[in-house]
């Protein structure tokens, strides 16, 4: 019956229990594409005619169950339509699956998203893996749709309406403890045992004669309805009055946090909502609806565009050349303070190395290592670890007061203060301590990397390693590369990087490199509008609501007035007038105001206040400004961020970064570029080329030399061109 190209192998065994096999040909994960409908259904008709007591449906993939559907096929899609017939297809075999007469179990190992999950869900019961590798979820809102095949009619029937919003809204992916906790699945088991453990499910089932459907109207017990939130959730989901509050609230949660300029999460909302009070059949048409709607929307263009570009990098080792780049098992960090505490628990924590850090005081070397035990203290609260596994990482990192234990590592990331002398003493250090084919990384922000260089014999060895604060939680590495930096050591820093769960761009030397270099523009316009008289939290409320996660001026509280008033002259010293910064920053600095860290900057930290933060009002007195609420937000938003499209054309045309995509990337990853924009790059090719010209142009007559159009984009708007092709 198993025809050697399909991806649906059948087997039928002694016990009488039919196993289907996923392995989709030449892939190293299982995707759902269109071409599948005509084989499941076939498969299914064929298992009509058959004496099967039940069917077990596993992966013949190492680390996924089915990781959803193929995105490529869903960019493909021009017309809603089209994308509606597909969500309809697939809602109909899961429907086929779930009522045959004959039990079904979803055995899964590895990850199981977005389409594996509904598929999953479509049959009676599901056993997983304890596998760290084990991830359940449906993450389709990070792509700007929707669960189109059943998901969002069959996850709250099994796991209660709050906890199937809070996964179809974030998209979280759980491991198999909490998707067991949250009633996703049934039956947790060790790898050996994942199949034995589904046909004794499937045989249970068959010889009880009957199974609950996820498809079935919630009974009023599911899973956790014991503990007391459990009861209190279950009263209000059990009633339409009480799932109307809660579905109020997800949208005011929802509208507060993507400030309306992602439609999918409201549509998930109104699914659920559609199906718990009118039935499942009426759900699934408004899914399918929704999700034809949504897959055609410029929003899910872009996050399509996104999450191709992260594929692509994935695989993309930073050189041209073939070099095969040397694995790191040893690290050494220099400096305990933050960002070097931050860069030795990723380190220890994601990429599992061994870290020998060094600082100038046994305070520091605690500093880090207390740093790393708080974080991996809270992945022992979530369950991702026990505490043997907890203490077996927190083992990897140990530290000193001097170079011992240096002599064995391939890789030192330096994380000391911005200072040039002392970078240059760290590399002789280095030298005289370590092997002679160790690489020296550098964390600085600011000075070029051929500057460091100038101290090392090696300078082959020396790159940057620009990590953004905090380290743990920010997802861009970007790398940084000098003329005498070889290959072999920029493929073997993109290997580390990824393995620390970076997502890693690699960019040539120059002041600012890429990510700081076209955010200093923007930052100074937002100050240049500052001290113009428009107030702080109009510049700021402007930005957020254009998608940015925080404003101009809280940024810089955050990352501290004092570091942006050390990076500025560098930036205006290569850059000339268009990056000077403005002069209020030299007040500030007199009123000895550095943002957060010594709670004086923009806004007020002396209040305990959650709420939101009050600007400081002496800021205005201080700078002698008299506030002006005639700049409406949309000027606000389009100066500031032509300022930063501007300048990122001006890194690809220098050859700062590789390609438009790595530019787009860095800026959504690095300083969170709003991303339903797709980058600065594909923001100037949705507004078009000629636009964006005519807009700066606009504001160089009024603003100043600071909006001259850069030469590339003249260029490119006199020959109609974009970025993308």
């Amino acid at each position: 019956m198993s025809h050697s190209k399909s991806a649906f192998q059948f087997e039928l065994k002694d016990n009488g229990v039919g196993v289907i096999t996923i392995d989709v040909p030449g892939e190293s994960q299982n995707t759902l594409k269109k071409e599948f409908v005509a084989e499941i259904n076939d498969l299914l008709n064929s298992l009509e005619q058959l004496d099967v007591k039940g069917l077990v449906l596993i992966s013949g993939k190492a680390s996924s169950f089915v990781a959803g559907a193929d995105i490529s096929m869903l960019s493909d899609i021009n017309e809603a339509s089209d994308a509606e017939d597909l969500a309809k297809q697939g809602q109909a075999i899961f429907n086929r699956l779930e009522k045959l007469n004959i039990p079904s179990v979803a055995a899964i190992n590895g990850s199981c998203l977005g389409g594996g999950l509904e598929l999953a869900m479509a049959c009676h019961q599901r056993v997983c893996t304890d596998s760290s590798k084990t991830k359940l979820g449906l993450p389709e809102v990070q792509l700007g749709v929707l669960p189109g095949s059943g998901g969002t009619q069959r996850m709250p029937r099994l796991t209660g309406i709050a906890t199937a919003l809070d996964l179809m809204l974030t998209g979280k992916q759980l491991n198999a403890k909490r998707a067991q906790k949250a009633g996703l699945v049934d039956e947790v088991v060790p790898v050996a045992n994942l199949q034995l453990a589904a046909e004794k499910r499937v045989l249970n089932m068959a010889k009880a004669g009957h199974w609950r459907k996820s498809s079935d109207e919630p009974s009023v017990s599911w899973k956790g309805a014991m503990s007391a939130s459990g009861a209190q959730k279950l009263a209000l989901e059990s009633n339409s009055f009480g799932r109307k509050i809660i579905f109020d609230k997800a949208r005011k949660t929802v509208k507060g946090k993507t400030k309306g300029n992602y439609p999918a999460p409201f549509k998930i909302i109104e699914c659920i909502e559609m199906g718990m009070e009118h039935g499942f059949e009426k759900g699934l048409e408004i899914e399918a609806r929704y999700f034809g709607e949504l897959v055609v929307t410029p929003v899910a263009r872009q996050l399509m565009n996104i999450f191709f570009a992260t594929t692509e990098l994935k695989k993309d080792k930073g050189v041209e050349s073939d070099v095969e780049p040397k694995p790191v098992k040893r690290v050494g960090v220099l400096g305990g303070g933050l960002m070097g505490a931050g860069i030795a628990y990723v380190s220890i924590d994601k990429a599992g190395k061994q870290v020998r850090l060094k600082d100038v005081s046994t305070d520091g070397v605690n500093n880090a290592l207390k740093y790393s035990w708080s974080l991996i203290k809270k992945k022992m609260k979530r369950k991702q670890y026990s505490k043997i596994e907890a203490m077996k990482v927190q083992s990897r990192l140990t530290g000193g007061t001097d170079y011992k234990g240096f002599k064995q590592v391939d890789l030192v990331i330096e994380a000391v203060f911005e200072d040039l002398s002392l970078k240059h003493q760290m590399i002789k250090d280095v030298e005289q301590h370590c092997d002679s084919d160790t690489v020296f990384a550098t964390n600085t922000s600011s000075i070029p990397i051929a500057d460091i260089a100038k101290a090392s014999k090696r300078p082959e060895q020396v790159i940057g390693l620009h990590y953004f604060s905090p380290v743990e939680k920010m997802p861009l590495l970007e790398i940084i590369k000098t003329e005498k930096t070889s290959d072999e050591v920029i493929a073997q820093c993109v290997a580390f990087g990824k393995e620390q769960g970076k997502t890693v761009i690699v960019v040539n030397d120059g002041a600012g490199f890429y990510v700081n270099r076209i955010l200093a523009p923007y930052m100074n316009e937002a100050g240049r509008m500052v001290a113009k008289g428009v107030p702080i939290d109009t510049i700021d409320k402007a930005l957020v609501q254009a998608g940015f996660p925080v404003g101009a001026m809280t940024l810089l509280d955050e990352v501290g007035i004092d570091v942006a008033t050390k990076v500025a002259p560098i930036l205006q010293d290569a850059f000339g007038e268009r990056m000077e910064p403005p002069a209020m920053f030299d007040k500030l600095k007199e009123d000895d105001r550095k943002g957060r860290k010594n709670g004086k900057g923009f806004y007020r930290y002396d209040d305990d206040s959650k709420g939101k933060r009050e600007v400081d009002e002496s800021i205005y007195q201080l700078l002698g400004i008299t506030r002006d609420h005639s700049v409406k937000a949309d000027e606000i938003v389009e100066r500031c961020l032509l300022m930063m499209v501007n300048e990122a054309a001006r890194c690809l045309d220098e050859g700062i970064i590789r390609s438009a995509r790595d530019g787009d990337i860095g800026a959504i990853f690095g300083i969170g570029f709003p991303p339903f924009e797709g980058g600065p790059f594909r923001y100037m090719d949705a507004r078009g080329i000629q636009t964006i010209v005519e807009r700066l142009s606009f504001y160089e007559k009024q603003e100043g030399e600071r909006f001259k159009p850069a030469e590339i984009l003249t260029r490119m708007s006199e020959q109609e061109k974009s970025f993308y092709e």
